[in-house]
Parts: structure tokens; sequence; C-alpha cells
């Protein structure tokens, strides 16, 4: 051995488990298959050598390492992971490094059956989530159809824009099924927007209408505000006000301005009726003064005692009663009261003494006693034959049925009575 080869073997390692430095300076890696050259590294020393191409396998095993992690923490789409395992395991194959490669490959095979796991996975979820969108969709779909068979006018537009942006963050289903469902989405809308054009077009038409008929019934109620014939012109702004609620809502830009003017009439004319009734109430107060005395020597005729003296007496003050005249409005109820409670408490005696001699009733009663004195008689003579003949039972009969008429003869005797 020279000099030089021996002075190089002592000053540092050719080899490692997984490669060497050949004298000649080529650096071989070994394999399952056996050595294969790497490279070479002139410049430096053997040792150095292969600390250059260790380091290159450092760097693959880094990047297998890498690879595990994202693939084990399911970043990776299995496809993209898929790719990349097999460009890495490309890389460790052919790779220019001294390093346990067999190892490293292997570890690389070992993600196949995690990435086959999370792609079925992820298949399971992407079911999961188009059964999901599906469902919503048709949640959504059902509601739009709903709305555009109802008329809410005012929520419904903003309830279809909800669902639009709704179905926008959903999913796409398969082209057909989503396109279907699509399909009755949007012909919802579209027939929601036509039915509700349409409602706005003959509300805007009505309200028109409206407006025609409220400056009309304005314009009369202004021309009635000075009338004095108070209770003709109270009535027809009572019929004016039925005309105004039936003619429905005009434009909003002048329907407060009409209400403004057919109710600043309204209150013109009835300011000054209650005006005039209120001077006429003072005027009439001296009335209802004579009124309540009257009223004092009406209620004195009640309980009533002595039916003609009270009738006549009543007349009387009946009379000074209409030619005391009218009272104040919120007097006239009271008092016209009190005099018909008077009235009817007369009247009330008088007829109950007109039931008490009721010809008719006083004829139908005398028949009554009539019949049953004739009964009495027939049976009293049964009862004189049946004890005669010792019949016990037949007497006992007759002398219960005797008792029952006499009983009845007595109260028609009362009744008739009372007629007379």
């Amino acid at each position: 051995m020279s000099a030089d080869k021996q002075s190089r073997d002592d000053s540092a390692p050719e080899q490692t488990p997984w490669g060497r430095v050949a004298e000649d300076g080529t650096v071989y890696v070994r394999t399952a298959d056996g050595e294969r050259p790497v490279g070479s590294y002139e410049a430096g020393t053997p040792e150095e050598a292969l600390e250059f191409f260790t380091k290159r396998f450092e760097e693959l095993e880094g990047k297998v390492h890498l690879l595990e992690q994202r693939v084990a923490s399911g970043r990776l789409a299995p496809e993209e992971a898929t790719s990349s395992v097999k460009a890495l395991r490309e890389q460790v194959v052919d790779a220019h490094a001294v390093g346990d490669l067999v190892s490293l490959a292997a570890r690389l095979d070992a993600l196949a059956p995690v990435i086959a796991v999370q792609r079925s996975a992820r298949k399971e979820e992407r079911a999961q989530k188009t059964a999901e969108s599906k469902a919503a969709k048709e949640k959504l779909v059902a509601e739009a159809e709903r709305l555009a068979e109802g008329t809410d006018w005012r929520n419904g537009a903003n309830r279809l824009r909800e669902l639009l942006a709704t179905w926008k963050e959903l999913p796409r289903l398969d082209r057909a099924t989503d396109d279907a469902l699509w399909r009755r989405f949007s012909t919802a809308r579209t027939t929601y927007t036509r039915h509700r054009k349409a409602h706005f077009a003959e509300e805007h038409e009505r309200r028109d209408s409206a407006r025609v008929v409220k400056e009309r019934l304005a314009k009369e109620a202004e021309a009635l505000a000075t009338s004095t014939e108070w209770g003709p012109t109270a009535g027809r702004y009572r019929d004016l006000m039925r005309e105004w609620k039936a003619a429905g809502p005009a434009p909003r830009e002048v329907d407060d301005q009409l209400w403004q003017r057919f109710r600043g009439a309204q209150d013109t004319f009835f300011g000054a009726r209650d005006a005039a009734n209120a001077a006429l109430d003072q005027e009439f107060a001296a009335n209802a003064e004579v009124k309540e005395a009257i009223l004092v020597e009406a209620e004195g005729l009640v309980p009533v005692t002595d039916l003609e003296t009270a009738k006549k007496t009543f007349r009387d003050l009946a009379d000074r009663w209409d030619a005391a005249g009218k009272v104040p409005r919120d007097r006239m109820k009271e008092l016209e009261g009190r005099m018909r409670k008077v009235e009817q408490a007369i009247r009330a005696v008088e007829d109950e003494q007109w039931s008490r001699s009721d010809p008719e009733k006083s004829a139908r009663a005398d028949d009554m006693i009539g019949k049953l004195e004739a009964g009495i008689a027939d049976t009293q003579v049964k009862l004189d034959k049946a004890s005669a003949a010792g019949d016990g039972r037949r007497v006992k009969d007759l002398e219960s049925e005797l008792a029952n008429k006499q009983a009845f003869l007595d109260m028609a005797r009362r009744a008739a009575a009372d007629f007379g």
C-alpha cells in the first residue's frame, strides 16, 4: 500500500452503514439492490464527501417528515397528498444522497393507507354535505313556492332576497338535481314578483280613484262648514264620513292633506253647533228648574193609593211639564227618565186592576165553578150508590175523586172573588 493511501485511510473514515467513498473519490450509497454511485466530491476529504451526501439525505428525510405531518393533519386533499407522495418517492429512489433510502421510501409507502382512509372519509363527508345541501335547497324552494302563492307583499320580497343569498352559500349538487331545484326556485321568485307588481298596479289605481272621491268629499265638507242647519248637516257629515272610510286610502302624499281639509271642515261646523247648543243650554237651564219642581210633585204620587186621583194629578203635571219647554241636553235624559218612571208606576197599578176585573176572565171563572159544582153533585150520587151497595173499594176511589174536585172548586171560587 502506498504512503499516500495509507495516510488517507488513517486520516478519515471512508464509509458508513449506508455508503462509502471509493479510492477514485466516487461516492456510493447502499440499497437493497446493492450499491449505486451517487456522485463524487473531489474537492475535499472522503469524510467531507460522505458528510455532503448525508446532508442531502437529511434534507430528503426532512421533506418526508413534513409530508407525513401534513398528511396526518388532513390539511392536504387526498389527491394532492397522493401526488406529493409519488413525486417525493421518485426523488428518494433516485436520490444522490447517502442514507437509509429504503426506509425513507417505506415511510412514504406507509402513507398510502392513511390517504385511502382520508379519501373514504372525505367521500362520506361530501355525500353528507350534498344530502344536507339538497335538503336545505328543497326547503328553500318550498318556502319560495309558498311565498309565491301568498299575498305578503311587504315582507315577501325581503324574504326571497334572503333565501337567494342562502342558496348561493350552499354547495352545488349534481348538475341535473341542482338545475331542477333552481328552476323551481327561480320560477317561484318570478311568479311572486309578477303578482306583486300586479297588486301594486291595482293598488295604485285604487288609490287614484280614492283620491278623486276624497277630493270631492273634502270640497263638500268645506261647503257645509258654515251651515246652521244643525240636524240635517250633522247627518250629512255622518254620511260623508261613511263614504270617506269606504273610499279607502289615497296616495300617501295627498291622503293626509285631504284628511286635514275634511276634518277641519267638520271641526268648524261642529264647533259652531256646540257653541250654539251651549247658548241654548244656558237659556234652558231655568226650564230644568221648573221641571225639577214638577218632578217632586209627580214622584210624591208613588206609591199609588188612589188610582183615579193619581191619574188626574199626573195628567195635570204632564201638561205643566210640556209647557215648561226644553231643558239642556245633558239634563234631558235624567229628567225624562224620572218622569217616565212615575208614569210607568201609575200604569202598572191600572193594569193590575184591569186584570183583576177583566169580564172575560170572570166569565170563564164562573163557568168553571158551574162545571165543578155539577161534577161534584154527580160524584156524590155515585158515592151514595156505592156506599149503599157496600162496595168499599169503589167508595174509596169516589171519595178521593170528590176531594180533588172540591179542592179545584175552592180555587175557582177564590179566583172569581179576585175578579169580583
